[in-house]
């Protein structure tokens, strides 16, 4: 048993009275897991930052061009949100403040990170 326990990953989290708590990369697809409202809210930040990142150079390198585009990546961005916090993790969304505040944790930065993504290499490759 312990053999297993050593075997998994683990980050460093947040700190408690000067010691760093290690998180489990497991706990991410756990249903069974217990989240606070922070914890959620920056693990869906930071999956929409990779999201972000992903089709931004996915976009650039294909090329794609116009405004349907972005659109299309907050269509993919938000249903892979949803679909994660409602489908793997199963959470009550009005434990967090509803559908509204879970979705739009970090939209903002990952569409930021997503048209810079976009436009640098589409312009490295296209230009």
């Amino acid at each position: 048993m312990k053999e297993a326990k050593s075997s998994r990953l683990h980050l460093p989290h947040q700190k408690q009275n000067g010691h760093v708590l290690p998180f489990n990369l497991a706990r991410l697809l756990d249903p069974e897991a217990s989240w606070d409202k922070d914890q959620l809210g920056d693990v869906l930040h930071w999956i929409r930052q990779l999201l972000g990142l992903v089709c931004g150079l996915l976009w650039g390198a294909i090329p794609l061009v116009g405004a349907i585009w972005i659109v299309v990546f907050l269509v993919i961005s938000s249903g892979f949100i949803y679909g994660y916090y409602v489908h793997v993790l199963k959470i009550d969304d009005e434990e967090f403040g509803g559908h509204g505040a879970l979705l739009q944790e970090g939209l903002f930065a990952s569409l930021t990170l997503f048209l810079l993504a976009w436009i640098l290499v589409y312009s490295l490759v296209h230009f």
